[in-house]
């Protein structure tokens, strides 16, 4: 898939209006708004290990999905006509949030207005402009033990990317029902008793600023109310807690005491409500909401049937967890909702879709979606940072190395090492496959943080290391901490890398108030993760955490810039989940500006943003590369010819070629298979003294002269014979060498002696300095040039984009070419280049008295640091042979001729060895070429 080099497209302030679209893989910008779905990617095992891997990923609009966008189309239109049937507090609210005149960060995010606009619509607009709107209830009546007295839970759910303003959007609402209750309190659309629930300790504390008598609330923060309302808010009950506080109370460890009997619905009610008193019809706001469902007991061999839990990443007790947190949280609501009545349930959270374990069909959305704002929705309106995802590298490897790095480390692992449902990977193992992972990403940490420190951030950035168990994560911490990988996350003085205990952070986190029923060191734990990144508090100065699963939701770091995955995820919404946590921005003043979080190891499938430096800009697409067709050469030699003799490759004669010395035997009987030393029969050594006697050097050096000299010039010319002898004599001295015990006879060879002919007809030149025309290309006649333009081919073969190409794509036949298209694509110097495929760049030569046509690799338009452009020839090599020589020389001629003409441009042919090679010889070429 292309990258996406602009990929802010709207105001965060205003509706969006455009969005990309990937046909074929390419970036495609759209007029309009993207219609609200979501990703369907069944999950399979791969056959050789418990790897999870996605499949034919579909995005899909309908039929889960379908009423957001009906319900988008008619909240524009109840804009539009300036909210018919809305309560003048309602209509007095909604024109103080769409005031023109609101800056700063008193100006609301267009998702923000539209989730909150979207729950009053359903509450407030009049039945007809709801005809076709069907929002389903949350039954459970289909629950095997369900109350007489039970009534489904109306539920509406907002579903919005992680920092695009859930918080903000329950302040809204919150207002809003608070408000219309105390100017009409028999009104039953609204309420004045509002419970907030949410997942963790850390995002109740956080949820504070939603109590209006909170220094820093947000209804004054972002002037959600207009002022002469804002004590009225403070007439609210409003009840902040996580969900452990629903937990039923446990006797069984306690001596001497009487088992209490089933708590009631009124009792539960009584104990759990405590800040809302007596209070009904009470308005409940779930954050991260898909946490809250009814778990299903999934029909074996159903198509619901979730894969087999792999008890070698715990994922059996994670999903049994998933269950009862779903269970406890869900079943309160019940209780709540029988004894007290519900109004109905705002559900918030950027991923509400059912999980693995939840009996249903993993990845589905939550049924009673209202409203959508997801991920790509965000980042095209730059209200979140960009997951920039490995897209390429100079491995060679198909798929960039880094992008799933768990399946290429199992993949790596002796069998005897690999994670199995029965076991976990060794984690010695898996640190040794996957360090160079690491310390590519704590690299790219390191330029962050200097560049943090040089533009004066007070908090250094921080990189998240996700890991598959406690064991892996113990070994990658201490990898860390030890200052193994770079110096700056070492814990020499401070501790800024810190590993994560899960147990004792879950045990800080479960508890209903802080301070109760935890350690000091979990709370200690607690307090630092909470505030990392946050000046004068303990996490201030972290710079790495180390994990088993995610972090905590509710974690609101902003200065994460660097995330790594060790281990398998089986799904998006897994991805979307562990991305999620560093993906809030740390600069809100100019939203136009993208900021990016490096996720390496998480097979992230969104938009692929382009990597790039922090200063340099990324290149646009380039121009159309030309190059000559050459069928031939004009030479015409009047007095005097050169050759330098330095710059033609080096001819072997080898017995490995041409055997020297032959073993005879004669046959005195049968033997099956090929012939060999043992066995009767008289042994005779043979060699070729007799066609050396009679083939001296002097005569082959004559005959090779004369050949050369009529190739050169068919008129008798002594002058030029003499001269061209000079130079064959000087070749085969400097340039020929004998291996072998080979004698220097051995060049009568018509093998040996055709190629030198060959050599010296390229190597030899008209002396520009004696005043010779020089050697010139004999261009075709009816293609005289040929371009990029021309290029147009379907392949099977692997391909990889291109960025400084004019042809989109480079074709892979052995790996090592897209090593080579890695380093062309990042260099400076590089303004352009292409494979030469379908391009018919061809150049002629002579090989074994044959013709041939000699197809270089790369053809390179390079800007040097002198100001020039000169187009190069690249050709890598790594086993260099007789022919590969030959097509040298032939090229070397091809360059003169072609530069002596003089309307080509400039050309120089250049080799390399080995494609990682071809950054500092490019660099070299940069500096050098004039």
């Amino acid at each position: 898939m292309s990258t996406v080099e602009k990929p802010i497209v709207n105001s965060p302030f205003e509706e969006p209006s455009a969005y990309y679209e990937f046909p074929e893989g390419q970036p495609q910008l759209v007029t309009g708004r993207r219609q609200a779905g979501y990703f369907v990617a069944p999950r399979t095992r791969d056959r050789r290990g418990p790897t999870v891997r996605e499949q034919l990923v579909i995005y899909d609009s309908q039929p889960k999905m379908a009423p957001v966008n009906l319900i988008r189309a008619r909240i524009k239109e109840w804009r539009r006509t300036g909210y018919p049937g809305a309560t003048r507090i309602t209509q007095d609210l909604l024109r103080h949030w769409n005031d023109p005149e609101r800056e700063g960060k008193h100006r609301l995010f267009f998702c923000e207005k539209e989730a909150a606009e979207t729950i009053i619509w359903l509450v407030e607009a009049p039945h007809a402009l709801k005809q076709g709107i069907n929002i389903p209830k949350d039954d459970a009546l289909d629950q095997p033990s369900v109350d007489k007295g039970y009534s489904p839970l109306l539920r509406y759910c907002c579903k919005m990317a992680t920092g695009s303003g859930k918080t903000v959007v329950m302040a809204m609402i919150i207002a809003w029902s608070v408000l219309n209750k105390f100017y009409n309190k028999q009104d039953r659309r609204f309420s004045d008793a509002i419970l907030i629930v949410c997942p963790n300790l850390t995002i109740k504390q956080r949820l504070r600023v939603l109590r209006p008598e909170e220094d820093g609330n947000f209804y004054s923060e972002f002037d959600l109310v207009p002022q002469s309302m804002v004590a009225l808010l403070t007439k609210a009950r409003i009840m902040i807690t996580n969900w452990h506080l629903f937990a039923p109370e446990d006797d069984s460890a306690k001596r001497n005491v009487m088992q209490r009997p089933k708590e009631t619905d009124t009792a539960f009610c009584r104990r759990v409500l405590h800040d809302l008193g007596e209070k009904e019809n009470i308005l409940v706001i779930d954050d991260e909401a898909h946490h809250a469902y009814r778990p299903l007991l999934a029909e074996k061999g159903s198509s619901q049937e979730t894969l087999t839990a792999d008890v070698s990443t715990g994922e059996a007790e994670e999903e049994d967890e998933v269950v009862r947190t779903a269970t406890i949280w869900v079943g309160a609501l019940d209780k709540i909702n029988k004894a007290r009545g519900i109004n109905f349930c705002l559900d918030l959270s950027a991923t509400p879709f059912f999980t693995r374990g939840t009996g249903r069909p993993e990845g589905t959305p939550l049924p009673w979606i209202v409203s959508d704002f997801d991920l790509i929705d965000a980042i095209q309106c730059g209200i979140v940072k960009i997951p920039r995802i490995p897209v390429d590298d100079n491995s060679g490897d198909p798929i960039a190395r880094y992008f799933r790095i768990w399946e290429w480390v199992m993949d790596k692992l002796p069998p005897a090492e690999k994670s199995t449902q029965k076991r976990r990977a060794k984690p010695e193992s898996v640190l040794r496959q996957a360090e160079d992972a690491i310390a590519t990403l704590a690299s790219g940490w390191k330029k962050t943080y200097e560049h943090f420190k040089s533009n004066g951030f007070p908090v250094p950035p921080v990189m998240i290391v996700v890991c598959d168990n406690t064991s892996l994560a113990e070994v990658v911490h201490k990898h860390l901490a030890d200052g193994s990988i770079i110096p700056e996350l070492g814990n020499t003085r401070d501790e800024v890398t810190i590993r994560i205990d899960s147990r004792l952070l879950d045990q800080a986190e479960s508890v209903a108030e802080p301070g109760k029923g935890k350690t000091d060191s979990a709370e200690a734990l607690r307090l630092k993760v909470s505030t990392i990144g946050r000046t004068g508090m303990p996490g201030e100065q972290v710079r790495c955490v180390v994990s088993v699963m995610m972090l905590n939701e509710g974690w609101d770091a902003q200065n994460v810039t660097h995330i790594l995955g060790l281990r398998a995820f089986d799904s998006q919404l897994l991805c979307e989940q562990v991305v999620g946590r560093g993906l809030r921005r740390t600069n809100y003043d100019d939203l136009s500006s993208p900021e990016y979080v490096d996720v390496y190891g998480i097979p992230f499938e969104v938009i692929p943003v382009q990597k790039g430096s922090l200063t340099r800009p990324q290149p646009q697409r380039l121009a159309t590369l030309r190059f000559p067709r050459v069928e031939g050469y004009i030479v015409d030699v009047k007095q005097r010819v050169v050759a330098d003799i330095d710059k033609i490759p080096p001819l072997y004669v080898d017995p490995s070629k041409a055997p020297t010395e032959i073993i005879v035997k004669g046959q005195t009987g049968y033997k099956v298979g090929r012939p060999g030393l043992l066995g009767p029969g008289e042994e005779l050594r043979q060699d070729r003294n007799p066609f050396h006697t009679s083939h001296r050097l002097q005569t082959t050096v004559y005959q090779i002269a004369a050949e050369v000299t009529d190739k050169l010039s068919p008129e008798v010319k002594p002058f030029v014979f003499r001269q061209v002898l000079d130079i064959t004599w000087k070749y085969i001295e400097k340039r020929v060498k004998f291996r072998g015990g080979a004698a220097e006879e051995e060049v009568a060879l018509k093998k040996y002696k055709d190629e030198i002919v060959n050599r010296l007809c390229n190597a030899i030149r008209p002396d520009a300095e004696a005043g010779e025309a020089p050697i010139l290309p004999r261009i075709e006649r009816y293609r005289p040039i040929g371009s990029t333009s021309e290029v147009q081919f379907r392949t099977l073969k692997e391909v990889h984009d291109t960025m400084r190409s004019h042809v989109s794509h480079v074709v892979v036949d052995s790996g090592w070419e897209h090593r080579v298209a890695f380093q062309l694509e990042k260099s400076p110097y590089v303004t352009s280049y292409v494979k030469n495929d379908h391009l018919d760049f061809t150049i002629p030569y002579e090989y074994e008295g044959m013709s041939h046509y000699y197809v270089p690799d790369f053809i390179i338009i390079m800007k040097t640091e002198s100001g020039a452009e000169i187009n190069v020839i690249l050709e890598v090599k790594g086993f260099e042979d007789e022919k590969a020589r030959a097509k040298k020389t032939s090229a070397h001629r091809w360059v003169d001729a072609v530069n002596h003409h003089g309307g080509y441009g400039k050309w120089a042919l250049h080799e390399c060895k080995s494609p990682n090679a071809v950054a500092s010889l490019i660099e070299k070429l940069g500096k050098t070429l004039t």
